[in-house]
């Protein structure tokens, strides 16, 4: 009997017949061709066998989807009768990329495991206000595992290599049938891989990677804040055997400023006066981040916790153009220490005050006095 004969020809069912019908066309035709009821017959021994193919084909979920796709071809070279094309025996490893194709998506990926890229890292990285404003090329250094040297990350000991793992058949995933369910778990020989080193290499024992120091330099750009993340691609953990290497993400922290706070790219301080500059105006010099010295006009009369802003005079945008503002809250100081000439001055000034002098006080003290009478009332 050809092994090229369709298999529902030979079971005598339509392509579309479900289990019930499979099975009992089976043993029909079982019964009909079992060699103890033909004595002798090697057509109806080879019939028998061809039948027991067919059926132990399509009963299979995972197999009737492999030949309704591809006919024989899907088990030329393996047989859909072996046990090992599903349970990791060489079968599987000539028609994995088959049911790495119809089966990848419902079993995690189906055939080998593809090598796992290396892990991402995080490091924290401390700077000044003054360099997040103006930038910085800081030098780091980090314990990181690198590609082995020695056998160039591949784990076998250099002039050895690696064979095919006899656990899964290069499959890198085994099957057991655990009641009415087929479970599928990561090959514990090969751990994935498909394959076993022969000989470890053995400046990393196997594992194709070794930590070691590096000296990393990182480029801060003007206007970064806390929280900022800068990505070094490639700079992560070496991947396992050679696999791709994950990224190193840079985590920013600004420390706090002992004369300005921000608030994005607003820069803001407090700046005291004397009352008497609060008074009567002035000019005071703040010394910004750039460097330069910015004049403040102080207006006449001004009361504390006015805010003054220069346009400009702020944080760089990251990654853009301009800059924020400089914002001066003003705290009006009064004097603790005076003179006796200073003192007999102020009382000179209060001997002329009307109250028209400060608006503020004026209405303070009239809403007092309106809320006073309605008591005594």
């Amino acid at each position: 009997m050809s092994a090229e004969i369709d298999y529902y020809e030979l079971l005598e069912v339509e392509r579309t017949a479900d289990d019930a019908t499979l099975k009992t066309a089976y043993r029909k035709l079982a019964m009909k061709f079992h060699p103890d009821k033909n004595p002798g017959c090697g057509e109806s021994e080879n019939r028998f066998k061809a039948i027991n193919e067919a059926y132990d084909c399509l009963k299979d979920p995972q197999k009737r989807a492999a030949y309704d796709q591809y006919g024989h071809a899907a088990f030329r070279q393996g047989g859909p009768g072996g046990n090992g094309g599903f349970h990791g025996g060489e079968g599987f490893s000539d028609i994995g990329d088959i049911f790495e194709t119809i089966f990848g998506n419902a079993f995690g990926g189906g055939g080998r495991q593809q090598a796992r890229r290396g892990a991402d890292l995080r490091y924290d990285l401390e700077i000044s206000l003054d360099d997040a404003y103006h930038g910085k090329d800081v030098e780091i250094e980090i314990e990181v595992s690198r590609p082995c040297e020695p056998c160039s990350g591949s784990g076998a000991q250099p002039g050895t290599g690696t064979r095919r793992c006899g656990m899964c058949g290069g499959h890198g995933k085994v099957r057991a049938q655990q009641g009415f369910f087929m479970v599928e778990r990561t090959c514990p020989t090969c751990h994935g891989r498909g394959e076993v080193i022969e000989s470890p290499c053995r400046s990393c024992r196997g594992e194709g990677r070794v930590d070691q120091p590096q000296k990393l330099e990182v480029n801060v750009p003007p206007g970064v804040d806390t929280g900022t993340r800068i990505r070094l691609s490639g700079k992560g953990e070496a991947g396992p055997f050679g696999a791709p290497p994950g990224d190193l993400y840079i985590f920013v922290h600004v420390k706090r400023h002992s004369m300005f706070e921000r608030d994005g790219t607003t820069l803001m301080t407090k700046v005291p006066i004397s009352f008497t500059t609060a008074a009567l105006g002035g000019e005071i010099a703040i010394p910004g981040l750039d460097g330069a010295r910015h004049a403040i006009v102080i207006p006449a009369g001004i009361q504390s916790g006015k805010q003054l802003r220069q346009r400009g005079a702020g944080m760089p945008v990251l990654q853009g153009r301009g800059k924020g503002d400089l914002v001066i809250e003003i705290m009006v100081e009064t004097p603790t220490k005076l003179t006796g000439r200073q003192k007999e001055l102020l009382r000179e000034l209060q001997e002329t005050e009307t109250g028209e002098e400060c608006p503020q006080s004026r209405g303070f003290f009239d809403r007092l006095k309106n809320a006073w009478e309605g008591l005594t009332e």
